[in-house]
């Protein structure tokens, strides 16, 4: 009698627990985390894949000029919003394989990010100039904030845009040398700081993993612009100001360098030199510059691995065949590769095992082992450029 009342009670919590938790009814329904996109540079088109088994599962078209895109997550990993160079902002369901929404909101844009909370996607825009913000759900207009300066008022373009803490997009007008702070945290028109003189045309820029420090390199002249969020009312401090004074002539600028937050490794920054074949590295402590680690060419990227050991370059032409790797303890060049033509760009996996490399003009993506540096996949895309993994969603700035 207490065995079958047993087996009874056990039976009907089983019965309970298949109610209230259908492990079977979503048996083949797989999760975001592992996802995220490679971009078609040539086909408007991006290639929805997952990490673990190194699959294409679909490809996405429609989302017009992908020539320099990039994108960001909705924060349950779901969705990517990819911007285009057209001034697209699309919406893409990775779990359906669909682009769900897209708005051509500019002319011309060059990046975008999503805010802490994950309600708004920001643009940032060449032309006409300034910065727009939409509603991350219906991609509806919720602001527009047009990169206004001088006295004649005109339109600068806008780079390095990032969130930050607090409902905040930090970006730099290109035209103006200026840093602005876009605060969402109150209801209605955002409050905007406006730093100005922070250094000759910021070109891009990084936010520290913390989400503290801005940092913009300037293409008008050689260093750094640094705002501490914290206190942004102290305005821009220049770093490794002036590191080409050495006498070395600077070089044209075969491809303007790209500052990722990524860039953080340990208690350094490795940031790409404007036309020289050095990474600088500067260390966090007191935003000294403590070495320059020579390289094989213009340095574009300078990405970090997730756990900091490890820094991996890619170049410019001639140079955009090969990709370097710095040993952060060494800072040091260890290991080189060639992974193919036109190296574009690198994303490692969330723990840092493989790097995800494109060669465009291979039309190919290799996938390598970080500890081993062996080719150990490979995936045949069209023109592939940029390469996002929905861990992207839960870190800042990226």
């Amino acid at each position: 009698m207490i065995s079958t009342r047993r087996g009874a009670r056990l039976l009907l919590l089983e019965l309970l627990g298949l109610l209230l938790f259908p492990v079977a009814a979503h048996a083949g329904e797989r999760g975001t985390g592992d996802l995220g996109i490679i971009v078609e540079r040539a086909s408007g088109s991006v290639c929805i894949v997952e990490t673990t088994g190194r699959t294409l599962l679909k490809k996405v078209g429609g989302l017009g000029d992908l020539s320099h895109a990039s994108a960001v997550f909705s924060r349950d990993q779901r969705f990517a919003y990819v911007f285009g160079r057209d001034g697209g902002l699309s919406k893409v369901d990775l779990l359906a394989g669909a682009l769900v929404g897209r708005v051509v909101q500019a002319g011309n844009s060059i990046g975008g990010a999503i805010s802490q909370d994950g309600r708004l996607v920001a643009v940032a825009n060449y032309e006409p100039g300034g910065v727009k913000v939409f509603d991350a759900d219906t991609l509806a207009p919720v602001a527009d904030m047009p990169a206004r300066f001088g006295d004649q008022g005109a339109l600068s373009k806008v780079v390095g845009l990032v969130d930050a803490p607090g409902r905040r997009f930090v970006y730099s007008l290109y035209d103006a040398g200026e840093i602005w702070i876009a605060d969402f945290s109150v209801a209605g028109q955002p409050a905007i700081t406006r730093l100005k003189e922070i250094g000759k045309e910021p070109y891009d820029a990084l936010i520290t993993p913390d989400g503290r420090y801005y940092i913009a390199g300037l293409f008008g002249e050689d260093g750094l612009a640094l705002v501490d969020l914290w206190g942004p009312e102290e305005g821009a401090r220049r770093i490794a100001f002036d590191y080409g004074r050495a006498g070395e002539e600077r070089m044209p600028v075969y491809k303007m360098p790209h500052l990722e937050g990524w860039a953080s490794a340990g208690d350094y920054l490795f940031v790409p030199a404007m036309g020289r074949h050095w990474v600088l590295v500067i260390r966090r402590s007191d935003w000294t510059e403590v070495k320059r680690i020579p390289v094989r060419g213009q340095p574009v990227f300078a990405m970090a691995r997730p756990d900091g050991r490890q820094v991996w370059i890619n170049f410019a032409l001639p140079d955009n065949d090969t990709v370097q790797v710095v040993d952060v303890k060494a800072l040091a060049v260890i290991h080189e590769l060639k992974p193919g033509k036109a190296v574009l760009h690198m994303e490692f996996t969330p723990r840092g095992e493989e790097v995800w490399i494109s060669a465009r003009d291979e039309n190919k993506v290799g996938i390598y082992d970080t500890g081993t540096f062996a080719r150990t996949g490979e995936l045949e895309v069209d023109t592939p450029s940029g390469i996002f993994f929905s861990a992207r969603a839960h870190k800042i700035g990226l």
